[in-house]
């Protein structure tokens, strides 16, 4: 399963979790605050963590490992499944429901399961959802199966994801700390899947090509591969909540009452509107890539280099921050490049031939580097007990408010240019990032001054 959402670092002590109360509506009245993980063997304590560190941590290898597997197959499956729904019906508008009904499931999933992350094991969550996607894909692979059953098994296992996702992501400041090395662990995590965005696209067009089915049975085969890996890779370790617990309510009511203990906390809730709001409307530009190269008349091949575009300034942009830039000086970023990161696409008001449309595309990807101070920021902010649910609610709206973004864009375009519309989606983008910038800086704790207050 996929980590699709969007973190920092570890020579400061990790700020403590914001007292309850602290705007009426606080997590819980005897919130300890967080303190610094112990860090992990061979990396002292208090260090500023290198990448190299992450992976010095021998479980992150295998997290990392079970990571390229599974998010390899996951990419390829998504044009296989294209191609072999298209093959099967013709219909343009079936095979481009394959691509939007993996993500529409993320907020059912991340809403109503998201307590399963933290009221059960976490290996035990991690290797049954990688086994429920293998099932599902393999399920894909039978002959006669109707479309119908097939876009099911795609919403299957668009449910699982985020619960997969949020549980990895707990997991890591369980493995790696809830410092510096947590946010270079979730980095990699994020640098992975754009790079198996680049790889993926490419490979899973000449799979899917030759045969559909045997690549959804390679994904099937990852995903099992992926489970194994994190089955004898990862410690065992007890849930954060007991199943009972609060109230022996149930999965679903529990992770209702979650979600809105998050959503009325003033200081979470801006965190993760934080998390959401400017990647809704920086896919802007991807999700009207295709008809803008049809406008510039640049064919196919223009198009697929414009695609490159976005994944390969967050790749850039993500190693840069995570290599060069300390704790501190991430954080300091977090505002400015989450404010500026939707400004590339009002340059798309002059109308840019493609030789312009492509460095705006990989500026828009820069964007993506608010994410290393915004990590330890949310880190610190949610309870322990309650980190499992928060991160899948956090990439369950991630996922979701994209998919919105994209939509809309597409509305725009409907009734206006598309390089207006994309112009448009970045002016709206942009003021709508600095007004939850400005909240984020209004919600932290009182005693803390400057960018890096948390």
């Amino acid at each position: 399963m996929s980590d699709t959402t969007a973190p920092d670092g570890a020579a400061a002590p990790v700020p403590a979790a914001p007292p309850s109360g602290r705007d009426g509506t606080g997590v819980r009245a005897d919130a300890p605050a967080d303190a610094p993980a112990a860090a992990p063997p061979g990396i002292p304590a208090g260090t500023r963590a290198r990448y190299a560190d992450v992976f010095r941590v021998r479980e992150f290898r295998f997290v990392f490992a079970a990571h390229v597997m599974s998010i390899l197959g996951e990419v390829v499956a998504a044009i296989a499944l294209t191609v072999l729904v298209y093959d099967r019906t013709g219909s343009p508008l079936l095979s481009a429901l394959t691509l939007g009904v993996g993500l529409l499931p993320y907020l059912v999933g991340g809403t109503l399961l998201s307590s399963i992350a933290d009221r059960l094991p976490a290996r035990r969550v991690l290797v049954t959802c990688d086994l429920l996607a293998a099932v599902c894909f393999a399920l894909m692979v039978l002959p006669g199966m109707p479309v119908a059953a097939l876009l099911a098994l795609r919403c299957v296992a668009g449910v699982i994801s985020p619960v997969f996702t949020g549980t990895r992501i707990a997991t890591l400041a369980d493995i790696l700390g809830t410092g510096d090395r947590f946010v270079l662990g979730r980095s990699v995590i994020r640098l992975t899947a754009q790079a198996a965005q680049l790889a993926g696209f490419a490979l899973g067009g000449l799979l899917a090509a030759f045969s559909p089915r045997a690549t959804l049975t390679l994904t099937a085969l990852g995903m099992l591969g992926s489970a194994l890996v994190l089955r004898f890779g990862t410690r065992a370790r007890p849930a954060r909540t007991a199943a009972g617990t609060p109230g022996r309510a149930s999965t679903v009511g529990a992770s209702l009452a979650a979600a809105g203990t998050f959503l009325r906390d003033r200081r979470i809730r801006a965190l993760l509107l934080l998390t959401w709001i400017p990647p809704t409307f920086v896919v802007a530009p991807e999700a009207l890539a295709a008809a803008y190269a049809d406008d510039l008349g640049i064919g196919a091949l223009g198009l697929g280099l414009l695609m490159t575009g976005m994944p390969i300034g967050a790749v850039t942009s993500e190693i840069l921050a995570g290599s060069l830039l300390g704790p501190r000086g991430r954080e300091r970023i977090v505002f400015p490049v989450a404010v500026l990161c939707t400004v590339p696409a009002i340059g798309f008001v002059t109308h840019p031939s493609f030789g312009w449309a492509l460095p705006l595309l990989v500026l828009t990807g820069f964007g993506i580097s608010y994410s290393l101070g915004l990590d330890q920021w949310f880190v610190a902010a949610v309870p322990e007990e309650m980190r499992g649910r928060a991160m899948t609610l956090q990439t369950a709206g991630l996922m979701t408010l994209q998919g919105v973004g994209m939509a809309g864009a597409g509305a725009v375009a409907e009734f206006a240019p598309v390089h207006l519309a994309v112009a448009a989606v970045g002016v709206t983008g942009t003021v709508c990032s600095l007004l939850v910038c400005l909240e984020v800086r209004r919600t932290r704790p009182k005693g803390e001054t400057g960018l890096t207050a948390t």
